[in-house]
């Protein structure tokens, strides 16, 4: 099995291969040219190759590929509110459990959750939690409202978790149909009181794969861990050049194991002086190590979006990111050596990685 990178930038969607070696890299002409590329994912159930896109004149679209991208459906229907709210973006796309082939989930923008019994075929709102009362609480932050982390617990697929920026984050044991804010302990700044029910901002939310319970988000106000499915929060900043920042990284075998590339301020939202540094912990969060080699530590004032960071599935863990110039790196041996592999691609907005057939 080989490593294909799915690279969604301002103005269309690449598609990266590489043997296991992963040494070596070949590039794609770019896909749905001129759009933005939010999200982009392999379903593995089926190989269903899944992309969200916005374009300023044609909107919001969903489209999938059954060849990894040779050619490509344009879906008919998308998830949007029934009210003037529309769908100005689709900012996620969840796939369910291998016992439901066509379960799909879907985070939009304005902030809604959407779930699809028939592959995408249609779209139902999730009203259990668009009803919850704390959704008064949610509000825009840096300019849009958006559902769009979504997490489905592989050991109980009955349970899954989303998070909103700026909404906090919600867990539902029962497929969906009820939901529970999950945010204690979780510090929101901007809000009146030190840890309200609901209204964090969160800028990304991720489920260990192999650990049950074992969460981790990146926050508008630190870095934060959680060992009972959002229970409690612990956060896990300390040893980090800051508390701001965007990107989650995991390697699938080590629950232990996380990657954040620390950001200068909500005002700055760039690299942190300057120096593009990638942080890893191996205790879960008590200590952190900078890991820079073959990344720039001069005058790199680049920011990472939401998406622009992901893993693969082998081990050592390969490690990818994309920054707001266009830099796409890669690591191969968990985070301690960097290439770059594309210097001058449009402004990269996710990166997704998946095993296929080399």
């Amino acid at each position: 099995m080989g490593v294909a990178l799915f690279v969604g930038t301002k103005r269309g969607l690449f598609l990266a291969r590489t043997s296991r070696s992963r040494e070596h890299w070949t590039f794609s002409a770019p896909h749905l040219v001129g759009r933005e590329v939010y999200w982009a994912s392999l379903d593995q159930r089926d190989g269903t190759l899944w992309a969200a896109t916005r374009h300023k004149v044609w909107g919001a679209h969903l489209h999938r590929s059954d060849d990894l991208g040779a050619t490509w459906e344009l879906c008919e229907t998308v998830p949007h509110h029934a009210d003037a709210r529309g769908v100005d973006a689709v900012w996620c796309v969840a796939h369910g459990p291998d016992s439901r082939p066509g379960l799909l989930y879907a985070g939009i923008e304005p902030a809604g959750l959407f779930v699809s019994p028939d592959g995408g075929a249609s779209w139902q709102p999730v009203d259990g939690l668009h009803a919850h009362p704390t959704t008064q609480t949610w509000q825009p932050a840096g300019g849009s409202l958006a559902l769009h982390s979504i997490q489905i617990d592989t050991h109980q697929p009955q349970r899954l978790w989303c998070a909103v920026s700026a909404g906090g984050v919600y867990r539902s044991d029962d497929g969906g149909s009820t939901w529970t804010p999950k945010n204690h302990g979780v510090r929101a700044d901007f809000q009146p009181g030190p840890s309200p029910a609901a209204g964090q901002c969160v800028h990304k939310l991720l489920l260990h794969p192999a650990r049950p319970g074992r969460l981790y988000q990146q926050n508008h106000c630190g870095t934060w861990r959680s060992d009972d499915g959002g229970d409690r929060w612990s956060e896990i900043t300390p040893g980090l050049p800051s508390d701001f920042g965007y990107v989650l990284a995991t390697d699938p075998a080590d629950a232990d194991v996380l990657f954040v590339v620390p950001e200068e301020s909500s005002n700055m939202r760039t690299t942190v002086a300057g120096r593009l540094r990638v942080y890893r912990t191996c205790d879960a969060g008590a200590t952190w190590t900078p890991l820079e080699r073959g990344l720039p530590q001069r005058n790199a004032w680049v920011s990472l979006l939401r998406e622009a960071m992901t893993n693969d599935a082998l081990d050592p863990v390969g490690l990818y990111f994309g920054t707001s110039s266009g830099h796409l790196f890669a690591s191969r041996d968990a985070g301690e050596h960097w290439a770059l592999i594309a210097g001058f691609l449009p402004r990269i907005l996710c990166v997704s990685a998946a095993l296929v057939e080399d």
